[in-house]
């Protein structure tokens, strides 16, 4: 019987990770894909007398994250509740901006940000979960509340 070693079962793995990657932008690009804005709190610095002395007013920096598929959840609404929306994330783009802006995961990043900006409205993150192949995350699935005042 043909056993496979460890290095070579390790090699398909990473692999299948790469092109699980691929094909996860490849779809989100196809299915709608568009780019939306993350909004990041900018951070504080060191020195300033006013933002020790909590007087100065925060400051936010817009951040694009794409591709993404934007889409409405399936759940229905209850009244007063915000309508609730899914937002599906390329993992490459979401690694870039993890390296990029020093955080040290995803999940960080994702808990950190202000909410997702689209079409003009900001959208709160209320939770994010991963999908992935061989340990390597694909995509970034993002549950978004719209505000209550577009309830109306």
């Amino acid at each position: 019987m043909w056993r496979r070693g460890w290095g070579e079962a390790m090699g398909e793995l990473r692999d299948a990770s790469i092109i699980a990657q691929r094909a996860a932008d490849v779809l989100l690009r196809c299915g709608g894909g568009r780019s939306v804005l993350l909004r990041m709190p900018v951070p504080a610095s060191a020195g300033d007398t006013t933002e020790q002395l909590g007087l100065a007013v925060p400051s936010f920096q817009d951040v694009v994250l794409e591709p993404v598929v934007f889409r409405k959840a399936r759940a229905t609404m209850a009244d007063g509740k915000a309508a609730k929306s899914e937002l599906m994330v390329s993992a490459t783009a979401v690694n870039a901006l993890v390296g990029s802006m020093g955080y040290s995961a995803a999940n960080v990043l994702f808990a950190t940000a202000s909410g997702v900006l689209i079409d003009e409205v900001l959208m709160e993150i209320e939770s994010a979960t991963e999908s992935e192949v061989g340990g390597a995350t694909y995509v970034y699935r993002l549950v978004l509340r719209a505000p209550l005042a577009l309830m109306v």
